[in-house]
Formats: C-alpha cells, structure tokens, sequence
C-alpha cells in the first residue's frame, strides 16, 4: 500500500469521525450513561439524597421474591395476551381491505394511521371519558342495545379490559401500515396462478399469502411484544395502577420505586430484571422463527 492510498484511507475515516463525533457524544452522554449508571444504581442502596451505598444483589433477590413485583409482572402478561392477538389479527384484517383498490383507499389508510401519531396523553383521556361508567359513549352505546356496560376502569375486573382496548385502538393502524408494506411486496403472479387454478381466496389466503407474510408478522410480534412489556403511559394516566393494583404493570412500578419512593437502587434492579426477561423472550422469539423459516 502506498503512503498516498493510506493518506486517503485514514482522511477518510477522520471524515466519518468527525460526521458521526455528535451523535456518538450525545448517544453516549444522554443513553449509554444513563444506561451504565442504573446498572451501578441497581447494586446500591440510594434514596437521592442520602450517601450511596453498596449492597450487592440484594435489590434483585427483594425484586425476585417481592410480592408486588410478581403481581406487577402478572398483569403486564394479563396485558399482553390481551392486547397482542388482536392487534395483530385487525391489522392484519385491516391491511387485506386496504391493499384493495377502492376510491377513498388513501383517505382511509390515513384515518386509521392518525391515532398512531396522536399522543398518548390525549388518547388516553379521551379514551378515560368514554370509558366512564356514568357518562361514557361506551356504556351509552351498549345500554341502547339493552346491555349494562361495566364500571371499567373503576372495576378490578374489568379496568385491564378498557387498557387493552385503548391501546388496541391505537397501534392496529401501525400494525396495519406495515402489513401492507408486506402485502406489495408479494408478486401479483402468485395469485393470478392461484386464480386461474381455481383456488378460493380463502385457500389463497392461507397457502399464499399468509406464508408469505411470515417476516412481517415476526417483526410486528416481536415489535409489539417489546412495547407490550413496557406499556406504562395509558395505564399510569387511565388508573395510575388501580383499582386495588388490578392494573399495575412493570414500568409502573418501576417508576412509583423511583420517584415516588426514592428508592433508585430497588428501581434499577427492577428494571435491569425486565431488560432480562425481555432480551430473552426475544432471543426464544428469533430462535422459533429461524426453525420456522428452515422447515418452511
């Protein structure tokens, strides 16, 4: 290699370094040391204003064997069988109606995309109202049919219910999006091969296109499963965790640890036991899905 070749080639990378110096300083600064700094917290004893001090792994054996902790991490699974099916399957359903060609398509795309980007403080207090008992256009709309609508969010029975059902409400359009980015890539052939050998399209449906769509639906589950195991915003603005803990979840315990408790450690621990269990729900997750695609 000759000194001019490796001029350039070093010019080249102080180029990239210097181009990527502000975003790898801010990352670095503003995420990985927080990261790192929960880490260290998570041995430690700290209530934000005494001294630090170090305790070891006793944060994690409380977090393991805490009551609260188990019930918190119960509901978050409560949460995500409920809500994960559905999403999946309307998205699903919606994205097949719109990959149609209709007049208005568009429009519609649009609509069931605009609770996507709304914020979650604004759909979960308009979702608190009409989730209300007394004067909610829910419990409205089912005594029309003669139905007694329940107490919803007031209810321990049924207070999980309105979550999922708000927060199904909000990502099927996500859902949907990427569905129909999965849906244009499949050829036209396939189904005018299928068309002319006489297939329904329901056997269509099974034998084409929903195999096809086996990387979407891996990317959508494991998308919505990682955000399903940190589901905090409409749950702490709908019921802040109640009633009677029917709808505390992880992440809200996490944060009545940390800042309405003080005790940061016990947080930490907490937390970093949550990253674990999602890490390896993803890896089990990856692992099927590679079995999945060899057998296939």
């Amino acid at each position: 290699m000759s000194a001019a070749s490796f001029s350039r080639g070093w010019s080249k990378y102080l180029a990239l370094a210097v181009l990527l110096a502000p975003s790898l300083v801010g990352m670095a600064v503003f995420v990985m040391g927080p990261i790192l700094g929960s880490l260290a917290l998570s041995f430690t004893k700290w209530d934000m204003f005494a001294d630090i001090e170090w305790i070891g792994m006793a944060n994690y054996w409380k977090a393991i064997n805490d009551p609260a902790v188990r019930g918190a991490l119960t509901n978050t699974v409560l949460f995500i069988l409920g809500y994960l099916p559905p999403v999946v399957c309307i998205g699903l359903g919606l994205a097949l109606l719109l990959n149609r060609s209709f007049p208005g398509r568009t429009l519609f795309r649009a609509i069931y995309f605009v609770p996507v980007v709304t914020s979650w403080v604004a759909v979960s207090l308009v979702w608190k109202w009409l989730l209300n008992p007394e004067f909610g256009l829910i419990n409205y709309g089912l005594s029309l049919v003669g139905i007694t609508g329940p107490g919803w969010l007031y209810d321990p029975q049924w207070a999980m219910a309105g979550i999922v059902l708000t927060s199904v409400w909000k990502d099927i359009g996500f859902v949907m999006v990427i569905y129909l980015a999965g849906l244009q890539e499949i050829p036209d052939n396939l189904y005018e091969a299928a068309a002319i050998d006489g297939i329904g399209p329901w056997r269509v449906f099974w034998r084409v296109t929903l195999p096809l769509l086996a990387p979407t639906t891996f990317f959508v589950t494991t998308i919505s499963l990682i955000n399903s195991f940190q589901v905090f915003d409409q749950v702490w603005i709908m019921t802040e965790g109640g009633p009677a803990g029917s709808t505390s979840v992880v992440i809200e315990l996490i944060y009545k640890n940390a800042f309405r408790y003080y005790q940061m450690g016990y947080a930490s621990a907490i937390s970093w036991l949550l990253f674990a269990l999602i890490f390896a729900v993803t890896i089990a997750q990856n692992l099927l899905q590679r079995r999945y695609g060899a057998s296939e």
